[in-house]
């Protein structure tokens, strides 16, 4: 007989702190093998996915990312978190609120849903971790967090700016950051985009680091060029999937060439935990599209080390080993 406190902590583990261990091959899959609740109760993130990709542009299949995210996040969960040196979840109350029931063939109550949904955790003063989906999700994440907080600064990773033309109407991921810009929802003295090489004629107001403007400059610039702009204003992290170059990415839906390599997005990601972090989101993760699940890794690594970004405010302190220079 299995011991008590071991496998399926999922859905047999009372605490939401800490964890016990789990055969990385087996198993029931939450993220990071988080306990399943509703329960908001004395958490600090809630983890969700709003499985809806009927905005896309090019390829489908975003819908079934979040369980992609989840799937790939099993070894992540059997160590100290890397290269932070510590367990996260004995700082980080974190649960896996499951996916938010969104159904594309009502469109007129896709946008409230997914609002509703987001708006649920963060009036319990808990910070949102959402897996998408295409890019559009963003959209009413961010009219949620907007009621909560006010208008947020915006730290965009991505190939495109999304700030094409919008009527205010169509379900479009590659517009909906212009009409987020329109509606108020955004602290735009402030925003940011990471990794763009996809042109639009004009900026909209975001500060843009290119991605050959990455590639030149290097990430501890990109770093410092993100702190300076984004400060200590209340911010919501959007990771595209596609900021990353298809060579590490390549299961997403509108893959373009020159981008990110996944060793640059988590030196980046894991040096910006002084900014105020009130959400984040990882969207376009395309499996069908996925080789041995490297894209999937890629996303599931990112949100973990957003989480150990977490951990530190609530107390943890990076113990790294070896050579860090």
């Amino acid at each position: 007989m299995a011991d008590k406190k071991s496998g399926d902590q999922a859905f047999r583990k009372d605490d939401i702190y800490g964890r016990w261990p789990e055969l990385t091959h087996a198993g029931a899959l939450s993220f990071l093998r988080r306990k399943y609740t509703d329960d908001l109760t004395g958490v600090d993130v809630a983890v969700s996915g709003i499985p809806f990709d009927s905005a896309v542009t090019y390829r489908p299949g975003a819908r079934l990312g979040p369980r992609a995210i989840r799937a790939a996040s099993v070894q992540l969960a059997e160590l100290k978190a890397f290269p932070f040196g510590f367990d996260p979840f004995e700082h980080l109350a974190v649960v896996d609120c499951g996916d938010c029931f969104v159904e594309a063939h009502y469109p007129d109550a896709v946008i409230t849903t997914i609002e509703k949904h987001i708006s649920r955790i963060v009036n319990a003063d808990v910070v949102p971790l959402t897996f998408g989906g295409d890019h559009f999700v963003t959209y009413p994440i961010l009219r949620a967090i907007a009621k909560k907080h006010g208008p947020v600064a915006l730290l965009h990773f991505d190939a495109h700016p999304d700030t094409w033309d919008d009527d205010g109407i169509r379900f479009d991921h590659g517009s909906m950051f212009l009409r987020a810009k329109n509606e108020g929802l955004l602290d735009m003295d402030h925003s940011m985009q990471v990794g763009i090489r996809t042109h639009n004629d004009s900026d909209h107001g975001f500060d843009i680091l290119s991605a050959p403007w990455v590639h030149k400059n290097g990430t501890d610039e990109t770093i410092k060029a993100i702190l300076e702009r984004v400060a200590d204003k209340k911010t919501y992290l959007t990771f595209d999937i596609d900021c990353l170059d298809p060579a590490f990415a390549p299961g997403t839906g509108t893959p373009v060439s020159g981008g990110l390599s996944t060793a640059q997005a988590l030196e980046i990601v894991r040096a910006i935990g002084a900014l105020n972090l009130v959400g984040m989101d990882m969207v376009e993760v395309s499996p069908a599209y996925d080789v041995s699940e490297i894209t999937a890794i890629a996303a599931a690594t990112i949100a973990h080390d957003f989480l150990c970004l977490m951990a530190e405010k609530k107390g943890a302190k990076r113990r790294p080993v070896g050579r860090q220079d």
